[in-house]
């Protein structure tokens, strides 16, 4: 009995690691450190640097866990929007989910660009987000399929996160004027 109370007090120690390394890296990035090391998380988690990579045999693994993670935070926030109502109610709708989930995502995103470059896990995530993005918009706003090709992408443009984020950051857009910005600029294309 004695051993199997010590491999149940090991697993347990070891699961305690690994999410204090998980919630570690996602308090750093999400505090700004956008490109954390092993060595920053480990002290953050109160674990050594040999913890980290027996849990996660690299950084990107780790990245897959906190993709994970974040995910579940934001996907609630990018349910389909309505599909109903006019469409200032519904172009309204989209830009304000878009802005909620923008600004919870922003460091993550931030982080993610980064580290794209040499991250094949990353890259297929951007891709796969993107995507969804596309999909959500069009289910929100069906008028975009009776656009010309150039219409339809300039409308995916300006309703992205590479967009929002040059408002906000390069522009200095406070959220407000950054989602009256992306409010105008959409109607105005679905509209021409």
């Amino acid at each position: 009995m004695p051993v199997r109370a010590e491999t149940d007090g090991r697993v347990e120690r070891s699961r305690r690691n690994r999410q204090a390394i998980v919630e570690a890296l996602l308090e750093l990035i999400a505090e700004g450190e956008l490109l954390p090391t092993g060595e920053q998380v480990a002290s953050r988690a109160g674990v050594g640097l040999r913890t980290v990579f027996r849990h996660f045999e690299d950084m990107d693994s780790l990245h897959a866990e906190i993709h994970t993670r974040v995910r579940r935070l934001v996907r609630p926030l990018l349910e389909d929007p309505a599909a109903e109502g006019g469409l200032e109610e519904r172009v309204r709708a989209l830009v304000q989910q878009r802005a909620n989930a923008f600004e919870r995502m922003t460091p993550f995103m931030r982080s993610g660009e980064i580290q794209r470059w040499r991250s094949s896990f990353l890259q297929q995530t951007h891709a796969e987000t993107v995507r969804e993005l596309r999909a959500n918009l069009r289910h929100a706003l069906t008028e975009i399929e009776s656009l010309p090709a150039p219409m339809q992408q300039a409308v995916e443009l300006v309703t992205s996160y590479e967009a929002w984020s040059r408002l906000r950051s390069e522009q200095g857009l406070g959220r407000e004027r950054a989602a009256e910005t992306v409010r105008v600029a959409l109607l105005a294309l679905l509209r021409s």
